[in-house]
């Protein structure tokens, strides 16, 4: 038989609204728009602003924006996950299904051959009919929809099968995957949701490679008999916006390889005495340090949470900033020599691209795994010891960044050398450039079927 000509042809992208999905989806979008494809890409009208720097392809790609109906208990004017509480996501997925009138307009508009989506498990009934084809595009670890999100109607943790002993959950930190059963959506858990949204499209995807979690794509691809295509990471370009100045006049003004940088993405916020905690676990291990977290629980800024003579003492050589910071960036600053994440997917493979050593504090399930693949499988980080409780002490997390820092280290020597290995291997350009042309064939061939 001989190959089809690639074509290019009109795609529809629909992530969850939350940054953590957006940018993914958008990444993917810009390495698609360089095959020369078009694309529709749905998200609510406040978001389209502060994404309008990321996409690279304005003439291949249209940021369309959605109105968000308002439901009860959301509070006025939300319309991503930022905006709100975790504990409000389940209000947010109503907004987001109840956009299914304008999301079909658009589809019947726009004609594209392809849709991608992630949460809205109702997309496929629009698409079918019309002879459109599906991708659910997971932007979370193989391994955390592995463990729990595979159509097991028993949902024993890990399922028959499952491929590792180490990249689970300990029995006390079960409770973490508990929301998984949890309304998210009018008459729908989050499980079925995530696995309806994967039983109806046409092919699996998920943004990671082979080479770090083939034993898990594997695994999910005889799970739910499907095709699995994978992205490789779709990782942005390097940042070429340069460090605001206030952070590159205090960053310079220490060695290399000496500040450990420490955020926790947009959605996770501590609790007071756990962010007190953490503050007090940087101050114990005299090393420079920046923090980038938003306020605690009960709090409205961060200072006014600091714990008694916090500031005074750490004055010079530590830093805690509310909101965004130019994460890429920071994290390729030659004094920042160690980044303590909650490993989020995204900021899991921002840490094995970087330098820096790294120090993990998981908060949610999928990061939990996450964790557990990066310090027991790969051997790249260290992650910080937990109480039973889910408590973390000023002196494990002091610990386990010491562990990485001090020079004559056993544990930071093995991490370091495992992390360079897989870093050399992902940024070679021809590894992603691999994954980009395979991932491109396989759309033009799913589209042609």
């Amino acid at each position: 038989m001989s190959e089809s000509k690639p074509s290019n042809f009109h795609i529809v992208m629909f992530p969850w609204f939350a940054f953590g999905h957006f940018t993914p989806f958008l990444h993917l979008s810009n390495k698609l728009a360089e095959k020369g494809h078009t694309i529709t890409f749905l998200l609510p009208a406040k978001a389209q602003k502060e994404l309008q720097h990321l996409n690279l392809h304005p003439n291949l790609i249209t940021l369309h924006p959605l109105t968000i109906p308002h439901v009860d208990g959301l509070p006025s004017g939300a319309a991503t996950a930022s905006d709100i509480p975790l504990s409000l996501d389940h209000l947010l997925v109503i907004a987001m299904d109840r956009t299914r009138d304008q999301v079909e307009l658009v589809i019947k508009h726009t004609k594209p051959k392809l849709v991608f989506y992630d949460f809205s498990y109702w997309l496929p009934e629009i698409t079918k009919p019309l002879g459109i084809k599906t991708i659910n595009y997971s932007i979370v670890s193989a391994a955390s929809i592995a463990l729990a999100l595979v159509p097991d109607p028993e949902l024993q943790v890990p399922p028959k099968g499952y491929p590792s002993t180490s990249v689970v959950m300990r029995r006390h930190e079960a409770r973490a995957l508990s929301f998984i059963s949890f309304p998210f959506g009018e008459g729908v858990s989050f499980y079925e949701r995530i696995t309806t949204s994967m039983k109806e499209c046409d092919v699996i995807s998920i943004r990671t490679c082979h080479e770090i979690e083939g034993k898990f794509c594997d695994y999910l691809g005889s799970q739910y008999n499907k095709p699995l295509f994978l992205t490789g990471p779709v990782l942005p370009e390097p940042a070429k916006t340069p460090l605001e100045d206030r952070w590159a006049k205090w960053l310079g003004g220490f060695q290399p390889s000496s500040v450990v940088y420490c955020a926790f993405g947009s959605q996770n916020i501590l609790e007071k005495e756990q962010f007190q905690e953490l503050l007090l676990g940087f101050e114990l291990t005299g090393l420079p340090f920046l923090i980038a977290l938003r306020p605690p629980i009960g709090a409205s800024t961060v200072e006014e949470a600091f714990p008694e003579g916090f500031e005074e003492r750490t004055k010079g050589r530590g830093v805690v900033s509310r909101g965004w910071v130019q994460q890429q960036t920071i994290l390729a600053h030659p004094s920042v020599g160690c980044f303590v994440s909650h490993c989020g997917f995204g900021s899991m493979w921002e840490s094995l691209m970087s330098d820096c050593q790294i120090v993990l504090v998981p908060q949610l399930g999928d990061q939990i795994l996450n964790t557990r693949l990066m310090a027991e499988e790969l051997k790249v980080g260290v992650e910080v010891e937990r109480e039973e409780n889910g408590w973390f002490s000023k002196e494990n997390l002091c610990k386990a960044i010491m562990s990485v820092m001090e020079k004559d280290s056993e544990v930071g020597n093995l991490v370091r050398k495992n992390h360079v290995k897989w870093k050399n291997s992902l940024v070679n350009p021809e590894f992603m450039k691999g994954y980009t042309d395979k991932f491109a064939k396989d759309i033009q061939e799913l589209v042609n079927k």
